[in-house]
């Protein structure tokens, strides 16, 4: 069908419907940005109009949701917090140091007993 028209002299051009917007973003005499409305309903002052607002910004796929936090729930660990840094939003309680096994320290004097006697046995042999 489309080579048809094309033969007529037709040509055919996808159309794009874009969703309509309540309003747009606009900056006042300062140079602040402001949320202008396209309709004068949507920028009247009291209820009418705030229940306008919700239902012209309602997205079907949003919803809130206020999350009460549980009473008896425990703290997590947070395994990562000492690692990584501190996350306010994250934090959960960050492991004692005292539960980390230390690393075992290197005895440098004995490292260095251990030099010294190697230079000794190797003098010793080269005279």
């Amino acid at each position: 069908m489309s080579d048809d028209l094309k033969k007529m002299g037709y040509r055919l051009r996808p159309r794009t419907v874009e969703p309509q917007q309540p309003g747009r973003i606009a900056f006042d005499e300062r140079g602040n940005a402001i949320y202008a409305w396209n309709e004068d309903q949507l920028g009247l002052e009291g209820e009418d109009a705030e229940r306008a607002r919700r239902k012209a910004l309602d997205h079907p796929g949003l919803a809130m949701v206020e999350d009460e936090p549980v009473a008896d729930a425990p703290i997590r660990n947070n395994d990562k917090g000492l690692k990584l840094g501190y996350n306010p939003y994250e934090s959960g309680l960050l492991p004692d140091k005292q539960q980390q096994v230390p690393k075992k320290k290197t005895d440098l004097r004995e490292l260095s007993k251990w030099i010294e006697m190697k230079k000794r046995v190797q003098d010793s042999s080269d005279e």
